[in-house]
């Protein structure tokens, strides 16, 4: 059954159509990434999701009981509660899923006196049996210890989790909600970019996270490589409308470009017919013995019909000139260090960058990266040490705050060319045109632009006089897929040397020639590859959460032994050495026989239903696949010209919806069984 249910919906703000006659099928376990250009309306779509924006046409159904956890791009939090207690209030206490359950009974019984209907009996059926569970193992759901967990993955330490959650940075608390999101398990997760203000490791601890979650989400994202790894299904706001793929973000950029080849071709072929129609119709056009040809042919061209081409989206383009040589070692640190106040950010640092590097200066939020890069960029005078430039190295600088920087009242135009007098207006002109500023584009204000163009202004003053050494600080956070790939592949193409800070994992990989890693204080410079250190910094956090839920445990252990450590490691010794030695051969097979006859009886009781369980999985695979098909074909404009077919599909995607549904639930009362069984067979164990 599905949760969500959006049908031919339309909403216009002004004169604008953000979506019309859209219909959206939200199902249990739908692992959905929404994408588009920025301001095409992915934000607004949440929001409908969401109830938290009304339409002008349409209807919408959520299941009854329905629970959404929505994170927004912005938000307000007020201060007055410990980040520990935000987070565990995020979900209704044991007597709100009390009071819960009563509605629910009360639901049932309603709707059982007056004779509902199967489907709403099986909901509201459905709905109770989740709300008991929750309430019968509600402290194993909800535990304080899940929601440390939770905390710490997003990178909270263990002493920040009694803070007022009013002190966090905006950043931070975007975390917070996210924990508390997380922390709940609502049934439809709605996430608008939210990986923007984690780190490298917290993105990998979430991209953990999210693939071992059961329920279904919408998820928003400019990484690729982070939706790659999550999403199953694809809603694109597209030139012609809204579509819907299956498969992951790599497989819908296979098959947009695809459908765009087979319409090319389709196009051209019915050009030449065209053409070759139309050369006959004017060469026998007079010609008596030819005048019933003629007329077929004009009515054949007068039934051709246009193929829609797919509406070309503009991208980026833009090539680096090449540079000027600098000396071997571009840059060099000695000593350096840089504080803000009391707080010590770095220290003692030995850093040396040489000609045609592409480093990548990764950590976690706060730990110094940008700090780093100021001082390398002279924005910052190091508090000690030296910064040295070498011999014919010129710095070309971009930063986030520099985006927010530019003149208000410039026009796009006016701000581009300040940044090198020398340029040639056609020079100009040339670098706005690759990104994608073009026609009366140039004469905008600066104050009416968006974020992302507002980047695309910053990176066209940097990129217009670059020089050899770029230092840039996330060059791709504000701009959407297309932009971000297309910069991407540019600076492959830089011939001078390149110190970027970037949570941008795809982009990481596809640059760096080295790795910089900042935390603590200290700058490493890592040997390793990027996913060796990610993989190194979960294995950090896991052992931190663990060392500290068994901080007290290990402290009991050790005065246990402290007291008498060293009679008891003896005695043990001894004890294992004895009954080492009187293990027999006689009872080895014993014991082999024994585990042999347990092998044979534990099939015997198994085998079945593991064989019920394993023909449900291979129906349900089957009905998967027939679902991913007419989805395909439901998301095609070109079905809804047909009227009967699209009954018709709509028909059979409802049925094979109800058909699967009711799989599922038998799978997973199989599943139930099984271990229902596997359990009694434990139990009943010869114990050793």
């Amino acid at each position: 059954m599905s949760l969500l249910v959006l049908e031919d919906i339309a909403l216009r703000f002004a004169a604008r159509a953000i979506v019309d006659g859209l219909s959206l099928r939200v199902a249990e376990h739908d692992r959905v990434g929404l994408i588009g250009p920025n301001g095409s309306g992915k934000t607004t779509l949440l929001r409908i999701m969401a109830g938290e924006q009304s339409v002008d046409r349409g209807r919408i159904e959520r299941r009854r009981g329905l629970r959404i956890g929505y994170l927004p791009q912005d938000l307000a939090i007020a201060g007055g509660i410990s980040l520990r207690d935000f987070v565990l209030s995020s979900v209704p206490g044991r007597a709100g899923l009390d009071a819960e359950h009563e509605a629910a009974e009360a639901e049932l019984a309603d709707a059982a006196a007056r004779s509902a209907g199967e489907d709403e009996m099986l909901e509201l059926a459905e709905r109770l049996a989740e709300v008991t569970e929750l309430a019968s193992h509600f402290e194993r759901f909800f535990s304080e210890h899940e929601a440390l967990r939770i905390l710490a993955g997003l990178g909270f330490r263990p002493d920040e989790v009694g803070r007022d959650i009013g002190e966090l940075s905006g950043g931070w608390k975007m975390r917070a909600v996210l924990a508390g999101l997380l922390f709940q398990q609502p049934d439809l997760l709605l996430l608008d970019e939210p990986t923007n203000h984690l780190d490298m490791p917290s993105v990998a601890w979430f991209s953990d996270f999210l693939r071992r979650y059961r329920r279904a989400f919408f998820l928003i994202s400019h990484d690729r490589e982070f939706l790659d790894e999550q999403i199953a299904r694809v809603v694109s706001f597209e030139p012609e409308g809204v579509r819907q793929y299956s498969g992951t973000y790599s497989q819908y950029a296979v098959q947009r470009a695809e459908e765009a080849r087979v319409l090319d071709n389709t196009a051209a072929n019915l050009e030449r017919e065209r053409e070759h129609m139309q050369r006959f119709v004017d060469r026998f056009r007079y010609k008596a013995s030819k005048a019933r040809a003629v007329q077929s042919r004009v009515k054949a061209l007068e039934k051709m019909a246009d193929v829609q081409l797919h509406v070309r989206r503009k991208t980026m383009r833009f090539t680096f000139p090449p540079c000027q040589r600098a000396a071997s070692e571009v840059l060099r640190l000695d000593g350096a260090g840089a504080a803000y106040g009391d707080h010590v950010v770095f220290a003692g640092v030995d850093l040396t960058v040489r000609r045609g590097e592409k480093i990548a200066i990764i950590g976690p939020n706060g730990a110094g990266k940008t700090t780093l890069l100021k001082v390398m960029a002279g924005e910052l005078a190091p508090g000690r040490g030296r910064v040295t430039i070498g011999s014919g190295a010129t710095v070309g600088y971009y930063a986030q705050h520099h985006a927010e920087a530019l003149h208000r009242d410039s026009t796009v135009e006016q701000e581009v060319a300040t940044a090198n007098p020398d340029a040639l207006p056609a020079r100009v002109r040339a670098i706005l045109g690759a990104f994608l500023f073009s026609g009366d584009d140039v004469d905008k204000k600066v104050a009416v632009l968006s974020g992302g163009e507002r980047a695309r202004v910053a990176l066209a003053r940097l990129l217009i006089r670059p020089g050899n050494l770029l230092l840039m600080d996330g060059p791709t956070n504000h701009l959407d897929h297309g932009p971000s790939e297309q910069l991407a592949e540019s600076m492959t193409s830089y011939d001078g040397t390149m110190v970027f800070v970037s949570h941008n994992r795809g982009l990481v990989r596809q640059l760096a020639t080295r790795v910089w890693n900042v935390a603590g204080g200290l700058v490493e410079t890592y040997a390793g590859t990027l996913d060796e250190y990610m993989d190194s910094c979960r294995r950090r956090l896991e052992e931190a959460v663990d060392r500290d839920e068994g901080g007290a445990r290990e402290a009991a252990g050790d005065a246990r032994v402290g007291s008498n450590g060293g009679a008891a490691a003896k005695a043990d010794g001894a004890a294992a050495s004895l009954d080492g030695a009187r293990k027999s051969r006689a009872d080895e097979r014993v014991r082999k026989r024994r585990e042999a006859e347990e092998r044979r009886r534990r099939s015997a009781v198994l085998g079945p239903i593991t064989s019920r369980i394993e023909a449900l999985e291979a129906r349900i695979a089957e009905l998967e696949t027939a679902q991913s098909r007419r989805g395909a074909e439901l998301s095609d404009p070109a079905v809804y010209a047909d009227e009967r077919r699209r009954r018709q599909l709509l028909s059979e995607y409802q049925t094979g919806a109800a058909k699967l549904e009711e799989l599922t639930a038998r799978w997973e009362t199989a599943h139930e069984e099984l271990a229902a069984l596997e359990a009694e067979l434990a139990a009943e164990a010869p114990q050793e």
